[in-house]
């Protein structure tokens, strides 16, 4: 499985890179910005892989380290919209609430910010053109819980209890990138910083994934 996904990618940027170098002409540039996007989308899905994995080592090892900060949601919400945009389908946007940048926290930010990225590359990976992926904040008794809202393929009633099992893959899922490990990696993350989380989903209609994670950390 992980040959393949680093097989597939790699082979799509190599017949990019040649076929780039056919395109010579000025009125060419079109089909030389196509595979630049295409070499760059690539790369990009690459370096998440390999982040996830060195993540799995780290949390497998119990090397993985939390360096608390001070910082305002916004901060990590528009860090993450800003890289999805280089993913999103025709048509796809993502709404979150103007009020983020009242938010405040002390926590791992680089953490916050895989988790929620993974979280929002799933919703857009697994939706449609011209659909809405939706982020939700809430703050109560010193817990923020964040929401992200997809009207995507859903997940079958039957993979729904090993969603979050390293390396699975709902059956309708099989045919898009993945690798099966980034929700067990984000479950892991969130759980030594005492947070949680869960979702709902239906099948072809759409799924939610909220996390929740204390304001202030408690990781010692």
């Amino acid at each position: 499985m992980v040959s393949h996904e680093f097989k597939t990618p790699l082979s799509g940027i190599l017949t990019s890179t040649i076929l780039l170098g056919k395109y010579k002409l000025e009125e060419q540039q079109e089909k030389r910005d196509k595979h630049l996007r295409t070499i760059t989308d690539k790369v990009h899905y690459l370096n998440n892989i390999l982040n996830d994995f060195l993540s799995v080592e780290r949390l497998d090892s119990g090397k993985e380290t939390y360096r608390p900060t001070t910082f305002k949601l916004s901060k990590v919400i528009n860090e993450v919209v800003y890289n999805a945009n280089m993913l999103m389908k025709g048509g796809q946007r993502i709404d979150f609430p103007p009020e983020v940048d009242e938010y405040t926290l002390t926590q791992d930010e680089k953490i916050m910010e895989l988790c929620l990225s993974n979280l929002v590359h799933n919703a857009i990976k697994y939706s449609p053109e011209n659909t809405i992926i939706k982020i939700d904040v809430e703050s109560r008794d010193k817990i923020l819980t964040i929401s992200v809202t997809d009207q995507g393929m859903g997940i079958p009633e039957e993979a729904q209890n090993h969603i979050f099992s390293r390396y699975f893959r709902a059956e309708n899922a099989i045919n898009n990138q993945g690798t099966g490990i980034g929700l067990n990696i984000v479950k892991s993350h969130l759980k030594n910083l005492n947070g949680t989380i869960s979702f709902v989903s239906k099948e072809d209609v759409g799924s939610t994934f909220t996390m929740t994670i204390p304001l202030i950390s408690t990781t010692k």
